[in-house]
């Protein structure tokens, strides 16, 4: 029972599968959401719904079957983990007070096409890797969105109050600027009494958005090359003890034959 259920779970067609019942899932989900839809075929929909819940549990079962009596195994794999979670919120009964908030944990069975897709997988373990690396640039972001708010603070809150009349609505326009939405017409509104202003805010756009965020890219970028590379050293076999025994023949070869070439050397005249 053991060995056929690692086979199932392991098998490419049930991870196809799963792929597919997920995507079905989501698109059921997604019908719900029209009033039209939900009254003719709501009970069909709702099967749907069920059954695909049902085969989630099965999948769940099969996994805990196949590493079964070490269970702990199948936990310490983050994403089983993941998968397990959003199994058992499902199957929060949708009645009552509870239907509202099951209904919206039911969208969470979308999410786990994250951690059926290695290639998503990859994505998400680089953004979580890039989380403590990105601390210093985050740091630098708030340094210089503080000196810029206080500074457009002082310099144009008489001219235009809507976007400068304290810090928290100027760090709120220079949220703006830096994802630039409009940000001209901010700029125009400064210029309109200041025509120097475009300084302030060009080297603000430069410095904000073309320096630091693509520093947020850069961190990105090279976690994920270390994501890479851990994915492919962990889908590379151990080596076995033939192979191993074979390496150190070679290596013990290898020694022997420099050995051989420095007594040579050194029996040389001089």
């Amino acid at each position: 029972m053991k060995a056929l259920a690692r086979r199932v779970v392991e098998s490419n067609w049930f991870q196809r599968a799963i792929i597919t019942l997920i995507i079905i899932n989501g698109i059921v989900v997604g019908l719900e959401t029209s009033p039209e839809i939900n009254e003719r075929f709501g009970v069909v929909l709702h099967l749907i719904n069920q059954a695909i819940l049902l085969v989630f549990v099965i999948e769940v079962v099969l996994k805990l079957t196949a590493v079964w009596p070490r269970v702990s195994d199948y936990f310490r794999d983050g994403w089983n983990v993941f998968d397990f979670l959003i199994v058992a919120v499902s199957l929060i009964p949708a009645t009552g007070e509870f239907a509202t908030v099951a209904r919206l944990l039911r969208l969470l069975r979308v999410m786990r096409l994250v951690s059926t897709i290695p290639e998503l997988r990859l994505i998400v373990t680089t953004l979580v890797r890039s989380i403590p690396s990105m601390g210093h640039v985050v740091i630098l972001m708030s340094l210089l969105f503080y000196v810029y708010g206080i500074s457009g603070y002082h310099l144009f809150h008489d001219v235009d109050p809507t976007h400068w009349r304290s810090l928290g609505i100027s760090l709120l326009t220079l949220f703006r600027i830096v994802t630039l939405e409009d940000w001209t017409d901010v700029m125009y509104a400064a210029m309109a009494a200041y025509p120097w202003a475009w300084i302030y805010f060009v080297s603000f756009v430069v410095t904000g958005t073309f320096v630091v965020v693509n520093l947020f890219i850069a961190v990105v970028l090279n976690n994920l090359e270390e994501s890479k590379a851990e994915a492919l050293a962990a889908l590379q076999p151990p080596l076995s003890r033939d192979e191993l025994l074979k390496e150190m023949r070679a290596t013990q070869s290898a020694l022997a034959k420099l050995q051989e070439r420095m007594e040579r050397f050194e029996d040389r005249p001089n």
